[in-house]
């Protein structure tokens, strides 16, 4: 009788461990209540792990880390995971809410066809800023001059902050300049740094970590950085009823992208499930849960409807076609042309 028992328990924990979905993601990316809504409709669990950098992610994939049914990678990491066959083709015979996918946001240069991966969610790099103050200055901060320009940079020196990124710095360069935010051309780099050594000592730090807390206290008035990070500034602001209203938006010249994807990893232990997940994902309602709570960028068209009204006006969430055209998706450098940028990055940090 006790073996009967102990093999009916070996049979129900085999049971749960199967009904169980594994997903690798960002932290707090994926609206609790749309888990819990989830793990109702196809009765399992959800458990996630988590990881800080796409770097971080891939390393750990391509030392052979088994278990994960889903990935959730930006568009540069598409291309390694598909080289290293880390991931499995998408059944679009199992994602009917496939066509609620903004058609803009498919068929990136990562992903010819979308043959593995799907649209989540996405951030803009853009500037955030204090629009009481900016207002008072006569200031406009729907162009990148408001950090590159002197003549406008003398009304708010020592109020800036740019990203302590190279990548995305002379991406902001090159666009204010009308070159391709992906240019590796030797002499648009070298105009795009001189832009920036030109503008830096009007700058009050590179910072990547606390510019979110500066502007919402009111020390800086303009930081470069990304959507989500400024739509929690900006909510964090109201929730201190600063006597300052913070804003954010995109520039006309052009902003950088980072697309975030859904995939389903080659050895996924519930491909089932996995396609499931993605198809429950991309419901306009279950869409829409993440914008609503973080400010993410959204690229299905049918979450729109269930967006609160004050973040469906927000252009870095919901672009308009023109603005939509001017966004680019960085490419991932390699070789001779990383160590140029490595080698421009340290002439600009070390200028004075």
């Amino acid at each position: 009788m006790k073996k009967l028992l102990l093999g009916l328990f070996v049979v129900m924990g085999a049971a749960h461990a199967e009904d169980t979905l594994h997903v690798y993601n960002w932290n707090n990316y994926i609206a609790p209540e749309t888990v819990k809504r989830f793990e109702a409709d196809c009765k399992c669990k959800v458990v996630q792990d988590y990881y800080g950098s796409m770097e971080e992610m891939l390393a750990k994939l391509s030392a052979g880390a088994k278990g994960y049914d889903v990935v959730v990678p930006t568009g540069f990491a598409i291309p390694p995971l598909v080289k290293q066959n880390l991931v499995q083709p998408l059944d679009k015979a199992k994602l009917a809410n496939f066509k609620n996918v903004n058609p803009a946001f498919l068929n990136s240069q990562f992903d010819k066809g979308n043959q593995f991966s799907v649209p989540y969610a996405f951030t803009t790099t853009l500037l955030g800023y204090n629009e009481t103050k900016l207002k008072e200055l006569g200031v406009d901060a729907s162009s990148w001059a408001v950090i590159f320009d002197p003549k406008v940079l003398e009304k708010i020196k020592g109020k800036v902050t740019v990203l302590d990124d190279s990548r995305e710095l002379f991406a902001a360069a090159l666009m204010y300049n009308g070159f391709s935010a992906n240019s590796t051309n030797p002499d648009e780099w070298k105009k795009a740094a001189e832009t920036i050594k030109t503008a830096k000592p009007y700058w009050a730090a590179f910072n990547t970590q606390s510019y979110i807390k500066e502007l919402t206290v009111g020390n800086i008035w303009v930081a470069h950085g990304y959507s989500n990070d400024m739509f929690q500034a900006q909510q964090d602001a109201k929730a201190a009823k600063r006597k300052f209203t913070l804003n954010y938006t995109l520039q006309k010249e052009g902003n950088t992208l980072s697309v975030d994807n859904m995939m389903v990893l080659k050895t996924a232990p519930r491909a089932d499930l996995a396609h499931k997940f993605v198809n429950f994902m991309l419901d306009g309602k279950n869409s829409s849960e993440l914008t609503n709570m973080i400010g993410s960028g959204n690229p299905n068209s049918a979450a729109v409807a269930f967006v609160k009204p004050e973040i469906k006006s927000i252009s870095a969430v919901f672009p308009n076609a023109d603005a939509q055209k001017k966004l680019q998706q960085l490419n991932a450098l390699e070789g001779k042309q990383l160590r140029e940028l490595n080698k421009l990055w340290t002439q600009v940090k070390t200028a004075r």
